[in-house]
């Protein structure tokens, strides 16, 4: 029945009738305010609306969807959970399906027996962690702190850091096989799959077919399920906080715990980003904050008193000069987190850090999927991060450029009330993520409203669009990727932002090419991402 229902469709008429017959009249959307809201990301506002928006229920529905869609000759946009600020997942033009993939949310099989989970792509880093934690077990890399609503689909696609990443990298690196979609409906199955070939075990099983499709942005083909390795929850956790008297002495710090292996996350702010978060908390997420601190403690008394110490310490016992750097340690033993918190120690006084309350490195893991409302500035500002993934030796280097880049245009920020702060993570022991992100009076949009708790968004204040602003900060935006270009850094969710196909060799970009010509020849897939070219769909 299915089959009959791809035959080939011009009009998007026609196709929501095609659609409909796969998915159900209830899972297409055509209303306006659904399809603009799916049409642009946290930076870039919607020049192009899709015609429809599409929910595939199960990897049979997303054959089907994906395979009629590329007959009626559209394009095809797949959506996690919108957290793109590199116009990811917008559309290249209005002849354009976005794929809706939160029906696809289903944690399948938990195998303990060979630690492995298997999930569809839709499923939220924070369902899989839930669904894992009355087992005792986790994936090695378990989520970034957007995880509330990210999906493990969208991360696979895009990358991530955060959680776990000090030890284990991105999320990519806990992969054990794909099931992909083509875009003519075909399945592909990557990984050594056990005898009825749906038991996915091991990843490297000949080439790395599973590696060509993370970090795609979805451009390459449509992730539909997902098996991921597990591990045992270590038993032992701890946390500490540094402060810094410079970013050069953060960054070196920050190197040598990657380099020792020793932290399962670092999480590290410059002044300018620790005054936002300072203003941004309320009485109300304090109190949140702290009931979950007393939850993570194994006892009642140890959670009270560790609420207590934060509660007493406030907000303010970070010098407003200083860099702060938040560690986490864990491990199958005490004594094995003591000695890596004891080395966390060593480094932090070998490049002048001094130890300050570990408050934030408590409430990190304590709440580690809070609500997005960080999408916005502290009184409702616009906020946008860019970002590289560098070498522990550039890091200090890189960071002094950036600055100046943003201290030779300080007049003009100055005039434009544009602000900026720094995130600083490390991934596994070789690479440090430098992520400034900039603030500016500009108003915000559906995506941020969709995303936002309803009662923060009422207490921000909504501005009118700031053109001159926004052009500011879309020339320092290209300045600090330039930066990061020079330097050969890597990047997370590419999308249309970052220079990718124009930084590969030759070779390299025509195996690439023969990718895509084999999983998308007619380039319906996410166009333009990646570099690739946009192809006329009128």
């Amino acid at each position: 029945m299915q089959d009959q229902q791809l035959a080939t469709r011009t009009g998007s008429d026609d196709l929501n009738t095609v659609l409909a017959g796969i998915v159900g009249a209830s899972h297409v959307r055509t209303d306006e305010a659904q399809r603009r809201l799916v049409s642009e990301d946290i930076w870039q506002p919607a020049a192009a609306v899709v015609a429809l928006v599409v929910a595939p229920g199960s990897t049979e529905e997303l054959r089907a969807v994906v395979a009629a869609v590329h007959r009626a000759g559209y394009a095809i946009a797949p959506r996690g959970a919108g957290m793109s600020y590199t116009s990811g997942y917008v559309p290249a033009s209005d002849r354009t399906v976005s794929l809706d993939m939160s029906r696809m949310n289903r944690v399948l099989r938990v195998n303990r027996e060979d630690m492995t989970v298997t999930v569809e792509a839709g499923t939220t880093w924070k369902a899989l962690n839930e669904a894992l934690a009355p087992q005792g077990l986790r994936t090695p890399f378990w989520g970034p702190m957007s995880g509330l609503s990210s999906t493990i689909g969208g991360g696979l696609s895009q990358l991530n850091a955060m959680f776990g990443a000090g030890h284990y990298g991105t999320s990519s690196e806990s992969v054990v096989a794909l099931t992909v979609v083509a875009a003519d409906g075909s399945v592909i199955r990557t990984g050594a799959r056990g005898p009825d070939g749906d038991t996915p075990h091991y990843r490297h099983f000949g080439p790395d077919l599973t590696g060509l499709f993370c970090g795609d942005c979805g451009t390459l083909g449509i992730k539909a399920e997902i098996t991921m390795r597990l591990m045992t929850m270590p038993a032992f956790e701890d946390h500490a906080s540094f402060s810094f008297p410079s970013g050069e002495a953060l960054l070196q710090a920050l190197a040598e715990i990657a380099r020792r292996g020793i932290a399962a996350e670092t999480c590290a702010f410059d002044p300018g980003l620790t005054t936002v978060r300072m203003k941004r908390a309320s009485l109300t997420a304090d109190v949140k904050t702290l009931g979950a601190v007393v939850a993570k403690e194994k006892s009642l008394g140890k959670g009270l008193l560790a609420a207590a110490k934060i509660a007493v310490g406030g907000r303010n016992f970070i010098a407003p000069t200083d860099y702060p750097l938040h560690v986490i340690c864990e491990g199958r033993s005490k004594a094995a987190v003591e000695h890596d918190m004891a080395e966390a120690r060593r480094v932090a006084a070998q490049f002048s850090g001094s130890e300050i309350e570990n408050s934030i490195a408590k409430i990190i893991r304590a709440m580690p999927f809070p609500a997005l409302n960080s999408m916005l500035g502290p009184t409702g500002e616009a906020w946008v991060p860019v970002h590289g993934v560098v070498s522990l030796s550039n890091a200090p280097a890189i960071f002094a450029e950036i600055q100046a880049l943003f201290q030779a245009h300080k007049t003009e920020m100055d005039a434009q009330e544009i602000s900026t702060g720094y995130l600083f993570t490390t991934m596994a022991t070789n690479a440090i993520i430098i992520e400034p992100v900039f603030f500016w009076p500009t108003g915000w949009r559906p995506v941020h409203e969709s995303a936002v708790e309803p009662a923060h968004l009422a207490r921000l204040t909504q501005r009118p669009e700031n053109p001159a602003a926004t052009a500011l900060v879309t020339e320092l935006r290209k300045a600090v990727v330039a930066i990061f270009a020079h330097y050969g850094s890597g990047h997370f969710q590419i999308g249309r932002t970052y220079p990718y196909r124009e930084s590969r060799d030759a070779v390299s970009t025509a195996l690439l090419d023969a990718v895509k010509q084999v999983m998308d020849p007619d380039g319906a897939f996410n166009p333009g991402v990646l570099g690739f070219p946009i192809q006329d769909r009128a």
